[in-house]
């Protein structure tokens, strides 16, 4: 059985004069069909979304509240990108976006479960 694994992306609007981050939603799309292309002969079948829910973006964490993955198989509904990794080392996007869902593909029991009693630097809502 072939393992599902969605991203969603959020809107998100920064609210910050001095801070932002360049998103290249072109580069984006290409990463993300080569990372479906790597995962699809192991069983993975990996797909994107836009979605309409906006995230107030005031640094690099909010940005990461703004991906959501999901994995149903692993009970993993809709934790935020910074949940499933934790603290980005490198503040590169794209590299999280890989790491995430390398990390639910591979090895999604070492992802806190939601409603764990981790306190976090920030407030989406997605349960961690």
């Amino acid at each position: 059985m072939r393992k599902k694994i969605e991203v969603a992306f959020y809107q998100y609007r920064f609210v910050r004069p001095d801070w932002t981050y360049p998103l290249d939603e072109a580069a984006r799309e290409g990463f993300m069909q080569n990372l479906a292309a790597e995962l699809e002969p192991l069983g993975i079948d990996l797909s994107w979304q836009e979605e309409d829910q906006e995230i107030e973006v005031r640094g690099y964490g909010d940005l990461l509240n703004a991906v959501r993955v999901r994995s149903p198989r692993d009970g993993l509904g809709n934790p935020c990108l910074g949940h499933v990794i934790g603290a980005s080392g490198k503040l590169d996007l794209l590299a999280d976006i890989r790491r995430g869902v390398n990390r639910i593909a591979f090895a999604p029991e070492t992802i806190e479960p939601e409603g764990h009693a981790k306190q976090v630097c920030h407030n989406c809502g997605c349960g961690c």
